[in-house]
């Protein structure tokens, strides 16, 4: 099974090495048909500490790396980071 890849902002970069990335969807209501934004915190390891409030990123599901740590930093702003991990497609 393929590992998700979200793209949100990062909303917090207080702790080390870990950014806390907001990501917004947009769902249907089911009665009112009207389209709602929903959103959701991550917590993402940023293993050199070189995102900043505001950035966009993309990351990826990887292994427990803490107790709510589960996602790791893969772009920001466009530019790959540099121990991001390879997404192969079989």
């Amino acid at each position: 099974m393929p590992r998700r890849v979200l793209t949100g902002r990062v909303t917090s970069d207080k702790m080390d090495k870990t950014v806390t990335v907001l990501v917004e969807r947009r769902v249907m209501h089911p009665l009112y048909k009207k389209f709602i934004r929903r959103s959701k915190k991550y917590a993402a390891h940023d293993e050199g500490n070189v995102c900043q409030v505001g950035d966009m990123v993309r990351i990826i599901e990887c292994p427990p790396i803490s107790k709510r740590k589960t996602w790791t930093l893969v772009e920001r702003n466009g530019q790959p980071v540099g121990d991001a991990p390879t997404q192969t497609t079989a």
